[in-house]
């Protein structure tokens, strides 16, 4: 089948690399324009253009596909992408994790007669978790079950009818980087296979979502990195582990504002003791105990400001505060 692609970062390159190995042909891609990053904030193209490129893949990357944008140039850019798309021959439209919104008149050019619509790739069992950080919100919520869902895209914010529903459990160690990649594996494996039953039969059951459950996983904020110490030790090991790799969790402790990176509740007894919200009670080979609201968590690796990541015992005491003064700020 020819196939639309859009989408920017590597979860979505995953995907457009399946396609292409399946067989499928990718005829256009739509991606984020290139973006300042590094140290050296250099212009840096995307996984998805990376892979355009290595693959002669047409590129098109508009700041916007709203043909009604105020500004000149924007409005340009969209007018282009419209007429680039209302000329090619495809059969159906994939979008993973691509940035921009896609009116409706987009939608309406992938569902031209002899056309299967757009599809696109959810990280999350809609209707939970519909919106932008649907695999840091499981975590952070504590959910047991995830999965994939591909779904057919309409105008409303992941609404769309489901076409293939894959769930995997989340383990109890999880962090959104290690979800993420287990994720990203799912969603290539799941478009591929509907896009397989697409050629073969042409028609795909359609299932609209249930109007009971729905959540939004509302965009990650650095402003939520710094932990809370008041709340209880489940919550915060969750938001440790969802925040794994963005923003990356804080804590203040000897003037410093540390990066926590890998966290679990020990298990029962493994401490001797308790103390106030915010002390460091003691290690545990590489890691360290913390009191909590309610209960301790144990964090295994921690970061100084513009240091690397290394075991939390040895970060703690590098600090040369003696264990029995160390202890974590709460949260203003």
């Amino acid at each position: 089948m020819k196939i639309v692609f859009a989408g920017t970062p590597e979860f979505a390159a995953q995907a457009m690399r399946a396609i292409h190995t399946a067989g499928h042909e990718i005829v256009l891609a739509f991606t984020q324009p290139d973006r300042r990053a590094g140290r050296g904030m250099h212009l840096q193209a995307s996984p998805v253009k990376e892979f355009a490129l290595e693959n002669n893949i047409p590129v098109l990357q508009p700041e916007t596909l709203r043909r009604t944008s105020v500004d000149p140039q924007k409005k340009v850019q969209a007018d282009e992408a419209y007429e680039r798309l209302s000329s090619i021959e495809f059969d159906a439209m994939v979008v993973v994790a691509y940035g921009l919104i896609l009116p409706q008149e987009i939608l309406d050019i992938s569902e031209r007669p002899g056309r299967f619509g757009s599809f696109n790739i959810h990280a999350s069992l809609l209707p939970r978790w519909r919106g932008a950080a649907p695999i840091q919100r499981a975590i952070e919520a504590g959910d047991a079950k995830t999965g994939i869902c591909i779904m057919q895209m309409d105008a409303g914010l992941d609404t769309g009818d489901t076409v293939l529903v894959s769930g995997l459990d989340i383990a109890p160690d999880e962090t959104s980087a290690s979800l993420h990649d287990r994720l990203a594996q799912l969603g290539a494996d799941s478009i591929v296979s509907v896009l397989d039953a697409l050629q073969q039969s042409k028609n795909m059951n359609r299932v609209p979502q249930p109007n009971e459950g729905i959540t939004y996983a509302e965009k990650i904020l650095k402003s939520e990195a710094e932990i809370d110490w008041s709340l209880s030790a489940k919550e915060i090991d969750q938001r440790i582990r969802a925040f794994n790799p963005f923003p990356g969790a804080t804590g203040q402790v000897g003037g410093l504002a540390l990066k926590l990176w890998d966290s679990r509740i020990p298990e029962i007894g493994a401490v001797g003791s308790t103390g106030s919200v915010g002390d460091v009670l003691g290690f545990s080979g590489d890691g360290v105990y913390i009191q909590c609201g309610q209960g301790v968590v144990e964090v295994m690796h921690m970061q100084k400001p513009g240091g690397k990541k290394i075991d939390a015992k040895t970060c703690l005491q590098s600090i040369g505060v003696d264990q029995k003064q160390l202890h974590f700020l709460s949260k203003e």
